[in-house]
């Protein structure tokens, strides 16, 4: 498995290529359907595709370790993600992925400031100039 990324940063590419690519399809998939009965079919793909890694990779075993603090975390992720969703694939239904895709992008840095009040991590200079760069960009895009 030599093929296999192993830095952050090669995932953190392909990550940005398959949302890429998730707009593009969600913007086609989602034209002749009701955005939330789309989300749901993508979700429950999702769930199985994300269930059967786990269970290739014999990983299901870990359950029983998890703590009551991760699980509360993990759920109230993944209800932020079902809500961000939800928003994303009503925006793509009355938007133009084009304008839609980088207003979400947004996430990258309103992450950067809740990462530093909330997580405590150090705001440098070149993250604050890379989001005002990426808000910048946003909204030049979702203006024009």
């Amino acid at each position: 498995m030599n093929w296999i990324p192993t830095s952050w940063l090669a995932w953190a590419i392909l990550s940005a290529v398959f949302a890429a690519a998730t707009a593009l399809l969600a913007k086609v998939g989602v034209a002749h359907v009701d955005s939330n009965l789309a989300m749901a079919l993508r979700t429950s793909v999702v769930v199985v595709f994300a269930w059967a890694i786990v269970f290739a990779l014999g990983k299901h075993g870990e359950i029983r370790t998890l703590d009551r603090h991760t699980c509360l975390f993990l759920v109230l992720s993944g209800l932020a993600t079902g809500l961000s969703w939800i928003c994303y694939f009503r925006a793509l239904q009355l938007g133009p992925a084009s304008r839609v895709a980088p207003i979400d992008k947004l996430s990258v840095p309103l992450v950067i400031i809740f990462a530093w009040l909330l997580l405590g991590e150090k705001l440098t200079a070149p993250a604050l100039v890379g989001g005002l760069l990426i808000t910048a960009g946003a909204v030049v895009i979702a203006l024009g």
